[in-house]
């Protein structure tokens, strides 16, 4: 089974790769929940890395509504992406009333071909999961991340499986959220066709000097703390997947 892990930085995206992830998703604006990468990320990652990089096209955090202004911006950003050696995009849009905006999101998927486009957990915030799931199959994406519309893919394992049920191969089904050695085994019966995570630790900054009347961070992490993938979290969810054949049972 394919393992993508959700990246930051350089750094993280080599450690993902040594530890034997499938695929990154290259991300900036971590404690936004992941927005658009600079220019320079994306062409130093190509750079460096073999495996197929997927990058996050968002504009900023918060909703998945966006105005005529992000969305030039989002284009701007696909075209920008394609240029850089990207593999491919990861976008989702939505509409005010929890529908996916399959015209905004067709629009922008024809933009990036040929490039295949992974639909993100915009998903996990619509009103219908399996009426979404119609949805994005009719913009022409290529791939679903999920978490089954909680706070964990662990915890939205039913959902989950509703989700390829319902698919059936028509589109790809990639849990993400909280997945780790202790539950993907339990993830991969749903037979979703991917998982996402990313193996996250915390490492110390290296200042010395620490001025402690003054934070330039609103949200953790502070200036203090570097969040990175972490080697042994990815290789252990890589090896808990390969321990065992897939059983022919589903949870």
């Amino acid at each position: 089974m394919l393992v993508e892990v959700c990246a930051y930085s350089l750094d993280s995206c080599l450690t993902a790769q040594e530890a034997g992830a499938g695929r990154i998703e290259l991300c900036g604006g971590l404690s936004e929940g992941g927005i658009t990468p600079s220019a320079g990320l994306i062409r130093i990652a190509r750079q460096h890395l073999t495996i197929p990089l997927y990058v996050m096209i968002r504009p900023r955090g918060g909703d998945f509504v966006y105005t005529p202004s992000e969305l030039a911006v989002m284009r701007a950003d696909i075209e920008s992406a394609k240029s850089l050696g990207a593999d491919g995009l990861v976008f989702g849009i939505l509409r005010p009333d929890g529908t996916v905006d399959e015209a905004q999101t067709r629009q922008l998927i024809e933009l990036a071909y040929p490039l295949p486009v992974t639909f993100h957990r915009a998903f996990d915030m619509t009103r219908d999961p399996l009426e979404a799931l119609e949805a994005v199959i009719r913009t022409g994406a290529a791939r679903i991340l999920t978490s089954g519309q909680q706070p964990t893919a662990e915890a939205g394992l039913p959902v989950l499986q509703q989700l390829v049920q319902q698919a059936a191969g028509r589109i790809e089904i990639m849990a993400g959220a909280g997945v780790n050695a202790g539950n993907a085994r339990q993830i991969r019966k749903t037979r979703v066709d991917a998982l996402h995570l990313s193996g996250r630790q915390s490492l110390p900054s290296p200042m010395i000097y620490r001025n402690p009347g003054l934070s330039m961070a609103s949200v953790v992490p502070d200036e203090y703390e570097r969040i990175e993938a972490g080697t042994d979290a990815i290789r252990q969810v890589i090896k808990s997947l390969s321990a065992d054949q897939l059983p022919e049972n589903s949870i």
